[in-house]
């Protein structure tokens, strides 16, 4: 199976081990870190590890490319169908990075602030401590991030891409992704990404950048109920 067939897994197991917690059989990231979590495979000792990982009224979020089993223990709140898109051409050149500066850990709670506002998908008090983010500011407000996200040896995610409502229409997405996808680059590294199914607009985007599909992905968002 192909690393990115299991991305979260693949993450969890290598660069973002020492933000995870679990077993060699099932991990997810800690608590303040990210919502993703992962079994190695779909064996009842795999699964049941990951059934372990979430306590009660708590929920995480599965990706991969193979249908999603549902662990005993668990049940699904939402399922859908997601794309995972990598990069094809060299994004150097067309880096726009005037205007465009790094984030760090002194930015941690407008990076929350704007994530909680435009819901770019999950992003937790320390996620931005999962790779390198850049942000656009204006007027010293910040108005458009986007970071790295799953990493694993080889590749990296191209994630948390989102614009304050006030500075849409304005191309932040587009420059902030290809500043993002331009670093994995530089660093010998094939940027990847993920999008919802449904959200053509972001797709467009991507595949304006040189993205391509790879291949559909599954979702999950599940939940251990109360006294379970």
């Amino acid at each position: 199976m192909h690393p990115l067939d299991r991305p979260v897994w693949a993450s969890l197991t290598t660069t973002h081990l020492p933000l995870s917690e679990g077993t060699s059989w099932a991990r997810r990231f800690d608590r303040q870190v990210n919502v993703f979590a992962a079994a190695r495979d779909d064996s009842t000792q795999a699964l049941a590890a990951l059934a372990d990982l979430v306590l009660p009224e708590e929920q995480v979020y599965l990706l991969q490319v193979p249908e999603i089993v549902v662990p005993p223990g668990l049940h699904a709140v939402k399922q859908a169908k997601g794309v995972q898109m990598v990069a094809t051409r060299r994004l150097a050149g067309e880096a726009d990075l005037d205007g465009i500066a790094a984030l760090g850990e002194a930015d941690a709670a407008e990076m929350l602030a704007l994530a909680q506002l435009t819901e770019p998908g999950p992003f937790l008090a320390r996620t931005h401590r999962m790779g390198a983010f850049v942000g656009i500011r204006e007027g010293g407000r910040l108005l458009g991030m986007a970071g790295e996200r799953l990493r694993l040896p080889g590749y990296t995610e191209v994630s948390g891409v989102c614009t304050h409502p006030h500075a849409r229409g304005r191309g932040f997405a587009r420059r902030l992704s290809a500043a993002v996808a331009a670093r994995i680059e530089a660093r010998g590294e094939q940027p990847f990404l993920h999008a919802w199914s449904s959200n053509h607009v972001a797709i467009a985007l991507y595949e304006s950048l040189g993205f391509v599909k790879r291949t559909e992905v599954n979702v999950a968002l599940l939940e251990r109920p109360a006294g379970v």
